[in-house]
């Protein structure tokens, strides 16, 4: 016996040569809210040993789950930095600041799914340019809302090591 499946709940495939590279923030672009029917957003980040990922920040609506595929992964939860290594599962609830990077002593392959989706790849693209110095950091703060992604500490993603004191201390521990 075959399930009908109903158009709203269609599988969504994402081939691997066929997701958006990039390159420059270590970021995989996987399946957009877009394509979930908003169910999630998920992409893939891989960074070289200590590399910055996200600054501090919070999602009003939206859950933000990582999965360590690779490596660790230090994640700031509120005022709490945690150690992610691979294999671990963590989980950020709406409205708790938050922020990612490898560890000092490695790399860091993590897939990361944010639900219900946010319209979200428009906003890594943002940050590329914005860490290229094509776009200047007042647009991505004019987006807040739009992406879900508020930023905490007076922090922007152009800025490396910024925010909060526990995040700001742990990526300069050594």
């Amino acid at each position: 016996m075959s399930a009908i499946v109903d158009d709203q709940y269609r599988p969504v495939l994402v081939r691997a040569g066929e997701a958006e590279h990039l390159e420059s923030i270590g970021h995989t672009l996987l399946a957009d809210s877009s394509a979930t029917r908003g169910a999630l957003s998920s992409h893939r980040i891989t960074l070289g040993r200590g590399a910055d990922g996200a600054v501090p920040h919070r999602h009003n609506a939206s859950w933000e789950l990582f999965f360590i595929l690779d490596g660790r992964l230090d994640v700031l939860l509120g005022d709490e930095v945690v150690t992610a290594n691979e294999g671990d599962l963590l989980v950020a609830p709406p409205g708790m600041t938050h922020a990612f990077g490898a560890h000092r002593d490695s790399a860091a392959d993590a897939l990361i799914v944010l639900t219900p989706g946010v319209e979200r790849f428009d906003y890594f693209r943002h940050v590329v340019r914005l860490r290229a110095g094509t776009e200047p950091a007042q647009t991505l703060l004019g987006l807040q809302d739009r992406f879900d992604t508020h930023f905490t500490g007076g922090s922007v993603p152009s800025s490396s090591v910024s925010g909060r004191s526990a995040w700001r201390d742990a990526r300069t521990a050594g």
